[in-house]
């Protein structure tokens, strides 16, 4: 009579190395993000936060925006630690007149600033009474209603303003104090391959106007333009104190984009 095959018994390593597997797997997934956030990051969006009232009203402090980097080209500020790797800028694109951009600073280009582009290469920039000049012509300047802020329960009224470029773009800037220090300047000429950069809130804003720390900003130190706000919290309140969010997030601000 022939006998039975004996069942094969199965591994007793068949657990361990499900288990192995899982962890694999989770390290490649882990992996796997951080590359596709590292790409975004470099070659598409990079996220910031405003520290600063300098751009107000187009900015408050405490908003999150994202910045495209494609916009226009890229150059080694682009990457990761801005490793000089190379000169200039790769796919390229001009800047337009009224851009609102991140760039490192001239003077310091581990530091990011943010700004509105008024002046091109060649451009003669100037303020004569708190007016902004454009190649010896004042730029269309209308008085809108106050920009009102509450800090502190302290409820202050600022002039608002809304300019027009040459180009016919148009934003809202505010005018702090009369005879303001850069009300009236000497004429700025922007040279080939810079750019003129000024604060939306002129009268506390460094920007080109201060030589000594900011002056012209040559095209290469240009990051990104400014695109959307996604999220906004209350100027003195964490983005991570989640619990604040119900009275503390601008809800008006989220998903806005920046003009």
């Amino acid at each position: 009579m022939d006998e039975k095959p004996e069942p094969k018994l199965m591994s007793v390593q068949t657990g361990t190395k499900r288990k192995e597997g899982g962890f694999a797997e989770t390290l490649r997934v882990i992996f796997h993000a951080l590359i596709i956030a590292l790409v975004i990051r470099t070659f598409l969006f990079q996220p910031f936060n405003i520290p600063s009232g300098s751009m107000i009203p187009t900015l408050l402090v405490g908003d999150y925006l994202f910045v495209s980097k494609y916009s226009y080209g890229y150059t080694h500020y682009s990457l990761p630690f801005s490793p000089r790797i190379f000169s200039g800028r790769i796919f390229g694109q001009p800047v337009q007149r009224g851009d609102v951009v991140v760039f490192r600073l001239p003077k310091d280009d581990s530091t990011d600033y943010i700004k509105r582009v008024i002046g091109l290469p060649g451009d003669r920039i100037q303020m004569i009474d708190g007016v902004l000049n454009v190649n010896g012509a004042p730029v269309k300047r209308e008085r809108m209603e106050d920009f009102v802020t509450d800090d502190d329960g302290a409820v202050q009224r600022v002039k608002r303003y809304r300019e027009t470029l040459p180009n016919g773009v148009s934003y809202t800037t505010l005018d702090l104090t009369d005879n303001g220090f850069y009300d009236n300047t000497q004429v700025y000429t922007v040279p080939p391959g810079d750019y003129f950069m000024m604060g939306d809130n002129r009268d506390n804003s460094t920007d080109s106007r201060v030589l000594s720390a900011v002056g012209y900003v040559p095209y290469e130190n240009i990051v990104g333009k400014a695109q959307i706000i996604f999220f906004s919290v209350r100027d003195g309140v964490h983005a991570w104190e989640f619990w604040r969010w119900p009275w503390t997030v601008r809800w008006s601000r989220l998903f806005t984009l920046v003009r």
